[in-house]
């Protein structure tokens, strides 16, 4: 089991968006736009194509780490432990000086390998909260937070809700800095 966390993080490391920037753009995402390895900012850099394909590749990891556990045979608390691991190897990749992306491609693709019905339930979330909230990062934000209540709302499994609190506290710490982008624009706000 340690042998295949180890190979989910090792699947991590692979950014995606260095290697599709420099094949298909001849360009660098990491020197440009936020400086981010991620999908958003190769939108921001090279455009929706980008964005699309970076996403989806990075979703894959995340789908092939889960898919390959299950088909070993490992429960559904290794599962979550192995999209754990592959995110963890992209938001800090050892390859990269462990300076990577933020994991919301990865964590959807996993958790929509690990159980749909979960990430339909982060879908019907995030449009209920879009018109409150009127922010695209913070909806998102919010949504995936609730990830651990809907693994309980679908599984009923503590063990499973744990799971998936360390998985989403990764991607929350990744995220950090947009919370306080977001806290800085309220505090200007209402200031």
């Amino acid at each position: 089991m340690l042998i295949f966390l180890l190979g989910a993080y090792g699947i991590g490391n692979i950014l995606t968006a260095t290697l599709i920037g420099k094949r298909l753009f001849a360009g660098d995402v990491r020197i440009a736009g936020s400086g981010n390895p991620g999908a958003r900012n190769m939108g921001r850099v090279f455009g929706k194509k980008a964005f699309v394909v970076t996403f989806i590749c990075d979703a894959l990891k995340g789908v092939a780490v889960v898919l390959a556990a299950r088909w070993l045979g490992y429960n559904e608390i290794i599962q979550l432990a192995s999209l754990f691991a592959v995110m963890l190897g992209h938001i800090f990749p050892i390859v990269h000086r462990f300076k990577g992306g933020q994991g919301v491609s990865t964590f959807i693709g996993g958790m929509l390998a690990f159980n749909p019905l979960v990430v339909g339930l982060f879908v019907a979330a995030f449009i209920v909260l879009q018109p409150l909230l009127k922010s695209f990062s913070a909806t998102g934000l919010t949504a995936m937070s609730l990830s651990p209540a809907f693994v309980y709302a679908v599984t009923q499994d503590w063990r499973q809700v744990v799971a998936s609190c360390l998985v989403i506290t990764l991607l929350l710490f990744a995220h950090r800095d947009d919370f306080k982008a977001l806290l800085n624009r309220d505090s200007i706000r209402n200031g």
